[in-house]
């Protein structure tokens, strides 16, 4: 049987291109965050840079994801709700093209959504001195957590029962950079917090990415926000596969 993943990305990039609101809707959250702690907490917040935006950019990129995988698991909701996954299933391809296809759909939105986000930030004064290495090994890591975000989405979108089930579980993804070094150092929170805040993978994450962006050193915490990065994804296609064989049966 031939792989016709391409033709199912079509399909599910063409719905996003007719429905650009999808974007535009997921990364408005981000944009109102990081004004809002910008403009209005920024000055309050004491973080040791000379720009708060360049601080907190990395943190609100991760939010922007963990917003946009949302739409993955309600697009696949919406495919075995409307019986359209039953009628791909029963078609000679490759049965793993359907799943493929609205992973790679994902990394595609959440691509063009994190633009949008880098763009707001430039007109709010973001600055880097990365070269172009930097910024190669900075998409990296954001490519790597989409695939494991997207990989986790997929879980809710073939088991929920209804479509708010679908999408609830991104919301401790959105907050979950709140207790990170997201916006604050973590050295400015109390001892059980700052514990979780530096033991969970957005910390790592955040911090590779910012040390790529404006710091140069990036130490450990890129090997620490790969692993945690692919420890996720694997686990996470390991259910997913699971579950949509299930699905199958």
């Amino acid at each position: 049987m031939k792989s016709k993943t391409d033709v199912l990305l079509g399909r599910l990039l063409r719905n996003i291109m007719r429905s650009p609101d999808t974007i535009i809707t997921v990364a408005i959250m981000p944009i109102m965050m990081m004004l809002l702690f910008v403009y209005v907490f920024g000055g309050a917040i004491k973080t040791g840079t000379d720009n708060y935006v360049n601080y907190l950019l990395p943190g609100i990129l991760l939010m922007s994801i963990a917003s946009g995988v949302a739409y993955t698991s309600l697009r696949l909701f919406t495919d075995v709700q409307s019986g359209l996954m039953a009628r791909f299933i029963s078609m000679p391809i490759k049965r793993s093209s359907v799943l493929w296809a609205h992973v790679l759909t994902s990394l595609v939105s959440n691509a063009l959504t994190i633009v949008v986000v880098i763009l707001v930030a430039l007109l709010m004064g973001f600055r880097s001195n990365a070269d172009l290495l930097d910024w190669l090994a900075v998409t990296g890591i954001l490519g790597l957590f989409t695939l494991a975000l997207t990989w986790l989405a997929v879980i809710p979108g073939l088991t929920a029962g209804s479509m708010e089930g679908a999408t609830a579980y991104s919301y401790p993804l959105i907050f979950l950079p709140f207790i990170s070094s997201a916006f604050v150092p973590t050295e400015t929170m109390p001892k059980i917090v700052r514990v979780f805040a530096e033991n969970q993978p957005v910390t790592s994450i955040v911090n590779a990415i910012r040390a790529l962006l404006y710091e140069g050193s990036v130490g450990n915490d890129i090997w620490i926000a790969l692993t945690w990065s692919v420890v996720i994804m694997v686990i996470a296609y390991f259910f997913a596969i699971k579950q949509f064989k299930r699905h199958l049966g």
